[in-house]
């Protein structure tokens, strides 16, 4: 404190010379002000430091346990964010000539997302019922939040949708804003589920004659996008739909491509779901209209055999329904695969399609595209295949011929259909 101390010979006593105070026996510490902000400071500072930590463990802990969507409160964007979307929909009312929806409506729609309207999960959303106030019956899709390309598939979807109209086609209402809170897309609700869900689900089983209509009415619609320039990229019967007449409705055009007619493929990664997409896209990342016809090819075994696509539980051979439908048509084992309930042991012209359609399905299944009909060769055979049906004049053998099969390998015209 800047004093002298020491004993006083006069007084006997010890005592400080200060610098700015007479004699006393302790001086004032000048450094207690200063002292007194550090410690202040201090306080603060790690006050500071402790709730900015705390901060970030509940920020970190938040997005480890976050859904696929983020909760309201989360995604809710700043002032402006949400001014702009506003004035987006206030300013236009339709998208790409479909109409545009609040996010609002449609939360009220399906009853805030509610799980009991769930009407599938998918790869890139989860699609919902839902009434809309007019009293519209919709399926309402809601993409992902953690998807990083929705931005890109919600936008496909759409001019897709909108440019293409065919009754095989399911049908885009309408949209929300690309800059609202979540990408909402409003389709027709198409009641009586997907394919998939009849040939492996709960649904009422199929017949012949069913299997055989929606193979046709898939194969129209294929043709059509590819008359289009569009290949659809992930054909499946999960992506098929049935309505209450059971008439197919193909969706789901989030991975769809266009494909101009002056160019011979797309170089692009490989994307899709695994039992369907063409090995030659897979391995040489070049897709083209024939990965589609490959992915019909699936299907057709599908409506065969009621089988799986892809199923762990089978032998390691026949894990890809694909790799067993080939090794049993070349085998002459048929009857070993296809679907009991069909009849292809007890009537002979149920047999005689079977038979030609398992044919048609290996020439779509070739591993090179080259190998593969084109989809309007795939739908002509497909007619003729059901418009012939039984014939007493050409009632022959149906088990397909060792010759039958080399012609198979090397010859996809489908010309002997």
């Amino acid at each position: 404190s800047d004093g002298i101390c020491g004993s006083d010979s006069t007084s006997n006593q010890f005592v400080c010379l200060c610098r700015d105070q007479p004699y006393s026996q302790v001086c004032r510490n000048h450094a207690t002000k200063f002292n007194l902000g550090l410690k202040l400071g201090i306080g603060f500072g790690a006050a500071g430091v402790s709730i900015l930590l705390m901060c970030l463990i509940f920020f970190f802990y938040q997005r480890r346990n976050k859904n696929h969507y983020a909760p309201s409160s989360l995604v809710s964007r700043n002032i402006s964010s949400y001014t702009s979307s506003m004035r987006d929909l206030e300013k236009e009312s339709t998208c790409f000539g479909v109409q545009m929806f609040s996010y609002g409506e449609l939360e009220e729609a399906t009853n805030n997302f509610d799980s009991k309207e769930e009407l599938g999960d998918g790869g890139f959303g989860t699609v919902y019922k839902g009434k809309l106030r007019d009293g519209r019956v919709v399926a309402v899709k809601r993409l992902y939040e953690n998807n990083y390309k929705r931005v890109e598939q919600f936008i496909n979807e759409i001019e897709i949708l909108t440019r293409l109209r065919h009754q095989n086609l399911v049908s885009l209402y309408g949209c929300t804003s690309r800059h609202c809170r979540e990408l909402l897309l409003v389709y027709e609700y198409i009641p009586n589920g997907t394919v998939a869900d009849h040939l492996h689900g709960d649904r009422a089983k199929l017949t012949w004659d069913t299997r055989m209509n929606i193979a046709i009415e898939t194969a129209s619609a294929l043709a059509f996008l590819h008359a289009s320039d569009v290949i659809h990229r992930d054909v499946k019967t999960n992506n098929i739909l049935l309505d209450n007449n059971l008439c197919v409705k193909v969706a789901d055009f989030g991975l769809s491509r266009l494909f101009p007619n002056d160019v011979t493929h797309i170089t692009t990664a490989p994307q899709g779901t695994p039992g369907y997409v063409d090995p030659e896209y897979h391995k040489c990342y070049q897709l083209t209209n024939k990965s589609d016809v490959y992915s019909f090819g699936v299907v057709l075994v599908e409506l065969i055999s009621s089988k799986l696509a892809v199923d762990i539980t089978r032998h390691r051979r026949e894990i890809n329904l694909s790799d067993m439908a080939i090794s049993k048509i070349q085998s002459r084992a048929l009857d070993e695969f296809v679907d009991p309930c069909l009849g292809f042991q007890s009537d002979y012209k149920v047999r005689k399609m079977i038979t030609d359609v398992a044919e048609l399905a290996f020439q779509c299944l070739q591993n090179e595209s080259d190998m593969r009909p084109h989809m309007e060769q795939v739908l002509e055979a497909l007619k003729r295949i059901q418009n012939e049906g039984y014939d007493p004049k050409k009632a022959e053998e149906v088990d397909i011929p060792p010759d039958d099969v080399v012609l198979l390998k090397s010859d996809p015209a489908l010309l002997s259909l």
